[in-house]
């Protein structure tokens, strides 16, 4: 079976597949190994100009692990997900530091690194060098389960041990790196989660789901939850020379150790954090909006404090700086943020 569904697959893959994403072209680790990375949670088609930005900056592993934290932040602003730049970054600088600046060819030894779990060390290992290494991405999970017919949901732990089982016998011996990006594209481009292109898929013949019927229903999903909402008050405290006051956020928590705005839980307390940080006269209420987390929603009301002037001791501040309009476009900053600082109208002159 393992040979017949790994044939169809890449006759389809030889008509059908994607194969000018920039990442392939070279297909070295390095390359592999970013965009498996900004892959998980994101499209392709987000992460094609996120990726041609990223290794125009920091072509090399060297380089990536050589660069300070903000640029990468700051390369990484608006993919979401912050903590996968920061394993990135860090996993960087351990293959300088214990494997001669290269990513290991050794899966154990990949895995060990921040950021990178089996599927990755697989697909890494698999495309970059050709060796024999199922993956299991949200995609795979998708066809495998609906060809074997698997219910519950694939987060679980027996489920996905099935997974990996059926994932190791159908990977090839040969063209495995052609292999693996062909279930990553079947499952991206034809067995979608919704309204799957059944009457176009190699395996249709062979796939449980199909013949049942149960597309729809499979995979399984876990319940889910309403989400809560959270509201904070963002300060927009902006000086005579138009630079804005940003506060690096802590270790912990969304958006750990990116440049934002200093925040409060309601304007009342707004009040009171701006004058800590500088004099001030006025406050303009600006449009609220809502960004959607994984897990909660977050309601942003942002006040805007303009004419603001430095209190003495934010220069001696490392979590606090004034910037420019130019220095905001090098730094990393939460996606809604820079949105949000983009779209103030210019103080008066």
């Amino acid at each position: 079976m393992s040979a017949g569904l790994a044939t169809r697959l890449l006759r389809w893959f030889d008509q059908h597949g994607r194969k000018d994403l920039p990442w392939q072209h070279p297909r070295d680790a390095y390359r592999v190994w970013l965009s498996e990375v900004m892959l998980q949670q994101t499209q392709v088609a987000t992460v094609v100009g996120y990726f041609e930005r990223f290794v125009n900056a920091l072509p090399t592993l060297r380089e990536l692990a050589s660069a300070d934290e903000d640029s990468v932040f700051a390369l990484w602003s608006g993919l979401g997900y912050y903590r996968r730049a920061r394993f990135l970054h860090r996993a960087a600088q351990l293959c300088v530091e214990r494997h001669d600046g290269e990513l290991p060819r050794d899966l154990a030894a990949l895995m060990a690194l921040p950021g990178i779990g089996r599927s990755t060390a697989g697909a890494i290992l698999a495309q970059a060098h050709g060796l024999r290494l199922p993956i299991l991405d949200g995609n795979v999970k998708r066809v495998l389960t609906r060809y074997h017919g698997i219910a519950g949901d694939p987060a679980q732990a027996a489920v996905e041990k099935q997974l990996w089982l059926h994932a190791e016998a159908h990977t090839p011996s040969i063209r495995v790196a052609d292999y693996t990006q062909a279930i990553m594209d079947l499952g991206a481009t034809v067995c979608t989660r919704s309204r799957p292109r059944c009457d176009s898929c190699p395996l249709a013949d062979g796939c449980v789901a199909h013949r049942d019927g149960l597309t729809a229903q499979l995979p399984g999903r876990k319940a889910t939850r309403p989400h809560p909402t959270r509201v904070t008050v963002m300060l927009v405290l902006r000086d005579s020379q138009g630079r804005v006051l940003l506060e690096r956020r802590g270790p912990q928590g969304v958006w750990s150790g990116l440049w934002s705005l200093p925040e409060a839980a309601d304007p009342g307390g707004a009040w009171r954090v701006a004058q800590q940080h500088a004099q001030i006269d006025d406050a303009q209420a600006l449009t609220p909006f809502t960004h959607v987390f994984s897990h909660y929603k977050l309601n942003i009301e942002p006040l805007l404090f303009d004419q603001a002037t430095a209190r003495h001791g934010i220069a001696d501040n490392p979590q606090l700086r004034w910037c420019s309009a130019d220095e905001l476009n090098v730094l990393g900053l939460p996606a809604p943020v820079r949105t949000l600082l983009q779209n103030i109208a210019p103080a008066p002159v």
